[in-house]
Order: C-alpha cells, then structure tokens, then sequence
C-alpha cells in the first residue's frame, strides 16, 4: 500500500505543483504500472482524485499539524494522500499511518519520524482540527477562496449547496440508446443482472453505484453509452428532425453528437480543434454505428471548413471553466484562476458570433456550457443579443425552475443551456 501512496503523492504533487492534468497525470502513471492488479489500479486513482477533491481541508490541516514549512515537498505529498485516507477512507487507521512512515523511508529516511508523529497527532486531536480548518471557508468547502467568494456572490444562500455537490462522488449515469431499445427494456436488463438503476430521464438511467462498462449488457454493441444525465439534455433542447443538417462544434468527445443522431435521423457535421480528441468521437460512433462527416477545426474560424451551406440546427458546446463538473474532474478546482473566466467568457462570444453566420433562417443554436459562472453563461448570451437583432432567446424547459442554469445535484452536473432563435433580419422590433 505505501507504493500506492508515493504513486499517488507524485500525482497531487504533478497537479499542483506543475499545474498539469490529473486524468493525463494518472493515465501515464497508470501505464508504468501494467503489473499492478485492478484493485491496486482503483485505488490508486481514488487516493489521487480524493486527495485533489478535499486539497483544501487537508491543506489547512496539515498547516495546523506542521510547525514549520515541509522542506521535501515529496513527503508533504505523500501526507496529504495520508490525511484523505485517515479521514475519508475505510482502510485501517494503524495501517494507513504505517504505510505512510514507509512511504517516507523510502523518500527521506530522516523525517520518518515526523510523519508517523504528524499523523498520529491528527487521529488524537481530529475533532479540534477540523473544527480549526473550517474556520477559513477554504479549509471548510474546499474550493479557492475566489471560487467560494463568486458563487456566493451570483447565488447567496444557494452558493453552499452547490459547492457540497462539487464535492461528492459523481453518479454514473447512462443514456440508453434509442434506435435499440427503450429505457424500460434495458432497465430490465440491468435488473436481471442484479444491478440496480433508476430512471430519471427519458433516455437516462442512474446506477445505484458505478460499474465498470464491460459489465453493461450490449455497451460494445451501442446499446448504451456513459453520459450524465445533464448532457442529455442538448440533444433534446436542440429539437433537431429528421432531414435536418446540424452542426456539432467543439465536439469531442463526441457523447451530445451521438445523442442527437439516436435521436434523428439527420445529416450531422461534427468539428472538433483537436485531432486527437476528434479520434474519440469517431470510436464513440462507430461504437453505436452512427455516422457523420468529422472535421478538423476551430469553431471561432468556420471559413477555413464550412463549404457554406447553411445548418438548421448548431451545437455550440462551447470551450469553458468547467465549473459545474468539478466532481468527476476535481483538479480544475486548483488548477483555474480568477482571470481565466473572462478569457473564457471572450473566446465564448467569438465562437458564439462565428457560428450564428452559420445558422439558417429560422434555424436554432444551442449554446451550451458545464459552468456555474454567470459570466460565461448569462453575460456572454446577453452580450450577443445587444449585438445581434436577428436573434431572440426561446425559453427552455428544464427542472428546477433554472431559466438555462442546471446546478449540480445528486442527478446531474452543473450546465447552462441558451436556446436561440434565428428570426431573420429584424424589421419592427419585435
């Protein structure tokens, strides 16, 4: 178990330290380890993505617990990982402590010692601690202090909710494939398994808990697919028929595209700036034997790929924070800045008013993001109608009375979805 715990030290570490990205941190770590079973491989990436999901707390933790600074940041590390498993695992207090002494022996034999003592010092005064970390909101939430300062400015006494849901374990939701069968049907299927699933979407079903995809009858013959049950909501909001030409951009990894072709039988162009990530979107419908013609691109440049024959429907699931997915992607907590949000809020507009010359008469765009920020969301919508009088917001039926804005719930992610309407040009504005 030490093993898994230097591992996982060296990944906190390469995240915030190197400010690099956890799923590519783990995938390569991952790969060094072929011999490791799948119980060591699991546990690894839930020491990394745990440690990552709480860093705040158990930052100001080992603040209280260190009298001075931790000279090799390795070992700092490791005691970070050993922290999430003293107070957010099952596994043996005593052996978690020494596994952590060993992890450092290996590091630096000569703060062995310090580490056994630090830990064994958190597990006697645990309750003091924690109430002493909570006292400064990161150490309570654990979110930046101008993460926690935004959303309680945009959402008041709601801003807590949503931070405690950044914080839980994502559900795994499933989108049942349509053009294969109905939701009762596979529901029955995963019945007769002994798994458990709730309906909670026309097309979407919640699994009591997480399966690995080789245990879903006909995942590898496109029966179903992984998507949250708040992504689902894209391929229905953009009211797509059959006939229709519709455009995808920013595509990858290509779930949204693949929903609205189970949906309709369309004529689907999907672009995507990254080659690589436009690979998955190929895999995930030749998966489900769906087609469409995929393209390398930037979405706020069509004029280097659109052949100009205009979309009754667009996709624009734009580039953003991703603010409302924290959850299944914890490092994006530490990884963003305050600054990076009008960055993305820009790059939104650009991409926004690229793709209305898109648009057909009287067609549609959906703009979707996985952020909870008003500035990408709201402001960047409201911006583009001051600018752009052919078009005109369609209301969206959503739960929660959200007017676009889904939070992140025990359901779903966090999403904003914006529904506009290519009027044609304006004469007696109306």
């Amino acid at each position: 178990m030490h093993n898994i715990q230097l591992a996982a030290g060296q990944i906190v570490q390469q995240v915030l330290a190197d400010g690099r990205n956890l799923n590519q941190v783990l995938e390569e770590s991952l790969r060094r380890k072929a011999v490791w079973t799948p119980a060591q491989r699991a546990a690894l990436q839930d020491l990394s993505y745990g440690t990552l999901r709480f860093y705040g707390q158990l930052r100001a933790l080992l603040g209280l617990l260190l009298y001075k600074p931790m000279l090799d940041q390795r070992i700092y590390y490791v005691l970070l990982v050993a922290l999430y498993q003293l107070q957010y695992s099952k596994a043996a207090q005593h052996a978690v402590v020494d596994h952590a002494v060993r992890a450092a022996q290996l590091l630096n034999a000569k703060v062995s010692g310090l580490v056994n003592a630090i830990l064994r010092n958190f597990l006697r005064s645990r309750d003091t601690l924690l109430e002493q970390a909570a006292q400064h909101e990161e150490g309570k939430y654990s979110y930046p202090q101008w993460w926690v300062d935004e959303l309680q400015t945009q959402y008041g006494e709601h801003s807590t909710a949503i931070l405690e849901a950044g914080n839980l374990h994502p559900p795994m939701t499933l989108r049942v494939n349509r053009r294969r069968g109905t939701t009762a049907d596979y529901l029955a299927q995963l019945t007769a398994l002994d798994l458990s699933a709730q309906v909670i979407e026309p097309d979407a079903l919640q699994l009591g808990k997480p399966v690995a995809v080789d245990k879903l009858p006909g995942f590898f013959d496109g029966m179903v697919s992984v998507q949250d049950a708040g992504a689902q909501y894209a391929a229905h909001l953009l009211d797509a028929h059959d006939g229709m030409r519709v455009l995808d951009a920013c595509a990858a990894p290509g779930g949204k595209t693949a929903h609205i072709l189970e949906c309709a039988q369309v004529e689907m162009v999907a672009v995507d700036k990254d080659e690589k990530r436009l690979q998955r979107v190929a895999g995930n419908l030749k998966r489900l034997k769906l087609d469409a013609q995929l393209l390398a691109g930037d979405a706020a440049q069509p004029e280097k790929w659109w052949d100009g024959r205009p979309f009754q429907r667009i996709l624009a699931d734009v580039p953003c924070s991703a603010s409302g997915v924290v959850r299944r992607h914890p490092d994006i907590k530490w990884l963003r800045r305050r600054t990076d949000i009008a960055g993305f809020a820009a790059q939104q507009l650009d991409i926004l008013r690229a793709l209305w010359r898109l648009l057909a008469q009287d067609g549609k765009l959906l703009y979707a993001t996985c952020s909870v920020f008003q500035q990408e969301n709201e402001q960047v919508i409201a911006a583009f109608l001051a600018q752009q009088p052919d078009a005109r917001r369609l209301s969206v039926v959503l739960p929660e009375h959200s007017e676009g804005q889904l939070l992140p719930n025990d359901q779903h992610d966090g999403f904003f979805y914006a529904l506009l309407h290519n009027r044609g040009q304006k004469t007696d504005g109306r």
